[in-house]
């Protein structure tokens, strides 16, 4: 098949690439490198550097005309959703509005939408928690991913648009970026394997559901070659909760260090629990995860230790 990634340069858009050219299928990346990195964009991938939010999208989209569109490009940090709400909106709704549009107008038959499941339900009693889930952002991050999922929806009913939306847990993996608010896991092993000790934001009770990036890219696989009454959104999580101290131990081990938490003020506004319920996923994808946290935070460690 035809696909094209958005955000392809990014953390989950670049293991999407290589997983598509793997599997065979020709494949064309987009994506600004404000975030991202052209190196991680293979040469068998055509990389357009082009914002989400211009026009000349749609001259790409036309001109590639691919069947599949894999949208990952997204503005990432929720605290920065709250400080610069503009922006946030500018991209993760404009931007993907700008997207559908194109895919309308260039003939596309699916876009798999990369959306977030603990942003979008808030904190929630119901652990780990299924899609049937009253939706409650507890940030702008969240409602506008939410927004993307509602305008997807549209224009499925409209144009015959198939739309599928995955709500990622907290995505982790090789090639995450370690520096800015995004990205525990990455921010912690660079700290750890530098010498530093990471500062733990409040009492560190605070929980999520951490899935291995590779098992994002599979979900995202299944979601392109489902069949279109499978379309809708679909948690992609491990239904396993994990709080930071929690991590934070897990990560010292695996880089081989020693030292006590540090822990600073918590974060005002922040979720205390998210832990996503991925049945759903499994019984109309074929999905469920395969890596085991603490294979994934080990895989993930070598990476950032082979790179310094």
């Amino acid at each position: 098949m035809r696909a094209l990634v958005s955000g392809g340069a990014g953390f989950i858009g670049s293991h999407i690439v290589d997983a598509l050219l793997a599997a065979g299928h020709d494949v064309c990346a987009v994506d600004d490198l404000s975030r991202g990195d052209r190196s991680r964009v293979p040469a068998a991938a055509r990389l357009h550097v082009v914002d989400v939010r211009s026009s000349a999208l749609h001259d790409v989209v036309s001109a590639e005309k691919p069947e599949i569109v894999f949208h990952q490009a997204a503005q990432i940090d929720v605290r920065r959703s709250i400080s610069e709400p503009l922006l946030d909106t500018e991209i993760n709704v404009v931007g993907t509005v700008n997207l559908l549009q194109a895919c309308v107008s260039a003939g596309v038959r699916r876009v798999v939408f990369a959306s977030s499941g603990g942003a979008i339900y808030g904190d929630t009693s119901v652990i780990p928690t299924p899609e049937t889930h009253p939706a409650r952002p507890a940030s702008l991050y969240g409602a506008a991913k939410l927004c993307g999922e509602a305008y997807g929806q549209v224009y499925a009913s409209l144009y015959g648009l198939e739309f599928c939306a995955l709500r990622y847990a907290n995505v982790y993996g090789p090639r995450q970026d370690p520096h800015g608010e995004a990205g525990v896991v990455a921010i912690f092993a660079r700290k750890l394997l530098s010498g530093d000790i990471p500062v733990i934001n409040g009492d560190g009770t605070q929980t999520r559901d951490y899935v291995f990036v590779g098992d994002v890219v599979r979900a995202n696989l299944a979601a392109a070659s489902a069949g279109a009454p499978a379309m809708g959104a679909y948690n992609v999580g491990t239904g396993r909760e994990t709080d930071v101290n929690e991590l934070f131990a897990m990560l010292r081990d695996a880089c081989g260090v020693t030292g006590e938490a540090q822990h600073g003020p918590g974060k005002p506004g922040e979720q205390r629990r998210s832990c996503l319920d991925a049945s759903l996923a499994a019984s109309a994808l074929g999905w469920s995860p395969k890596v085991a946290l603490e294979d994934g935070l080990r895989e993930t460690v070598e990476f950032f230790r082979s790179a310094s």
